[in-house]
C-alpha cells in the first residue's frame, strides 16, 4: 500500500482525490464539504483492511471509499454528518443569527 500512500500523500485537496480516483463529482459539493469529504475518507482508511492486498485491489477499494466518503455528503449535510468534533459538541443545538447579533459589544448598549 506504501505506493499508493505515496501518491495520495502529494494531493493537496479533495478534487485532486476525486480525480486521482476518476469519481464524478458536483463542484458545488466538493466547494462547501472539501474537509469533510477528506476527513470521512481518512475515517474510512482507517477502517479499511487493505494490507495484502495487490495495488490494483487496493486501488479499487480506495475508490469505492472515495465514492462513499463523496455521497455521504451529496446526500446529507455537514451537521447531519458530524464528521467534525464541532458537530459532534452541538448536539443538535442550533444557534439563532439573531441571538448571535445580540451577544455582540456593540448591540449591549
Amino acid at each position: 500500500m506504501s505506493k499508493l500512500l505515496d501518491q495520495l500523500g502529494k494531493f493537496s485537496d479533495a478534487e485532486e482525490f476525486l480525480q486521482f480516483f476518476e469519481v464524478p463529482y458536483e463542484a458545488g459539493v466538493v466547494h462547501v464539504h472539501r474537509l469533510h469529504i477528506l476527513k470521512r475518507f481518512s475515517q474510512y482508511l482507517g477502517r479499511a483492511k487493505l494490507a495484502g492486498l495487490e495495488e490494483a485491489a487496493q486501488r479499487e477499494a480506495c475508490r469505492a471509499l472515495m465514492i462513499q466518503a463523496y455521497e455521504d455528503f451529496v446526500h446529507s449535510t455537514a451537521a447531519q454528518e458530524r464528521v467534525f468534533k464541532v458537530f459532534q459538541d452541538a448536539d443538535g443545538q442550533r444557534v439563532s443569527l439573531d441571538s448571535l447579533r445580540a451577544s455582540l459589544p456593540s448591540q449591549r448598549t
